[in-house]
């Protein structure tokens, strides 16, 4: 794909949305840096001027249908997007509040099916064009919504759904020439892991056959080769970033 992309990155404040953001911009791609925190956006946004931070929050439609409307405007009409935006607290099931579960659910998998519901009408109507070079959906779930996660259950059924969600987004999209895949980091450097309990946080580094957390920049990376034109063929799959944690099938 051509350095005048522009691709759409949410959760691009911090952690591995950041990531992301950063290394899209590094490689010449416009980028809208989307986050909840919009400081916080603006301060990814502040590290290299091919980003533009703008506000959204996922599990709002409202504010996702603004966000389309501010970045068609004044951005362009985007050919990536990224769901990066996430959000969990570890606990046991039973401990979970109605609450809590509305909460997981509506940012980790409404808020894919959200953007991906704004966004994609755009993409669907470039692709009519000879010039399309095609359009590219990556989706971040996690390796918990592969092979579950004690005391994630709900983030794990909702990261579920987003893998579901991709592949079959995947099918309905190819005819339009646009891919949909997804990237499931394991643990990972961020600031959501920091705030872990100290011994969980131990036991995970000491499970991993790396034995040590993956860096954003790591993840970021298979995001990216989703996006370029090696991947052109390539959808509806889904990769494992986890330094050997999980291998499943």
């Amino acid at each position: 794909m051509s350095s005048t992309n522009i691709a759409v990155v949410t959760g691009a404040a911090s952690g591995i949305g950041k990531a992301i953001a950063l290394a899209f911009a590094e490689q010449g791609t416009t980028v809208v840096a989307a986050d909840l925190n919009l400081d916080a956006a603006k301060q990814t946004a502040a590290q290299n001027p091919a980003i533009v931070p703008m506000s959204v929050d996922v599990s709002d439609r409202a504010q996702v249908d603004a966000l389309r409307e501010a970045v068609n405007t004044e951005v362009g009409v985007p050919d990536i997007l990224v769901n990066a935006a996430g959000w969990d607290r570890t606990d046991q099931f039973l401990n979970a509040t109605p609450e809590f579960a509305e909460k997981v659910v509506a940012i980790n998998y409404l808020g894919p099916v959200h953007m991906a519901s704004a966004f994609l009408p755009g993409m669907v109507e470039a692709s009519a064009s000879d010039d399309w070079a095609g359009g590219r959906v990556i989706n971040l779930a996690s390796d918990a919504g592969r092979v579950g996660s004690s005391g994630e259950s709900i983030y794990a059924g909702a990261k579920g759904g987003v893998i579901a969600l991709s592949k079959s987004l995947a099918r309905e999209m190819a005819r339009h020439r646009i891919t949909v895949n997804a990237v499931c980091p394991g643990p990972t450097d961020t600031p959501l892991f920091q705030a872990q309990d100290e011994k969980l946080k131990a036991a995970l580094i000491k499970a991993i056959p790396f034995r040590r957390l993956a860096r954003p920049e790591e993840v970021a990376a298979p995001v990216l080769f989703f996006a370029s034109p090696a991947a052109s063929f390539i959808t509806g799959q889904v990769i494992s970033v986890s330094g050997g944690l999980t291998m499943a099938g």
